[in-house]
């Protein structure tokens, strides 16, 4: 186990994908759906962190919001491209992007839910 969040790579990963959005919308005048797509990316990398200095059953929780962050960054990743807000190149980046945190936080949740399990 990483001996703390910052040793995560999930962690890392979803920083970097929270920078991006923040970067690729700098100059966005839509401040509502912009307001709501940093909100979204900031809360993955916020929930692993938080999770990760709570109790196991709650750190499998927070991963899991961190999961539905990545699902809704998505979602408004795909209505900011239909809206012309951002070319459809760099929302597939950070829909993969996304995608692939995801899958690695259920990767963590999945391992985090065995070591509870064997206690």
């Amino acid at each position: 186990m990483a001996s703390t969040f910052e040793d995560l790579e999930v962690w890392k990963r979803g920083c970097r994908l929270s920078v991006s959005v923040y970067e690729l919308l700098a100059e966005c005048r839509d401040f509502g759906l912009k307001d709501q797509m940093q909100r979204s990316a900031v809360s993955i990398p916020s929930n692993i962190a938080e999770g990760y200095e709570r109790t196991p059953k709650d750190f499998i929780r927070f991963l899991i919001i961190a999961k539905g962050s990545c699902a809704e960054l998505r979602t408004q990743l795909y209505i900011a491209t239909r809206i012309d807000l951002i070319s459809t190149q760099q929302s597939d980046q950070l829909i993969d992007e996304s995608k692939q945190i995801s899958r690695m936080l259920q990767g963590l949740i999945n391992n985090r839910q065995q070591q509870l399990a064997n206690q």
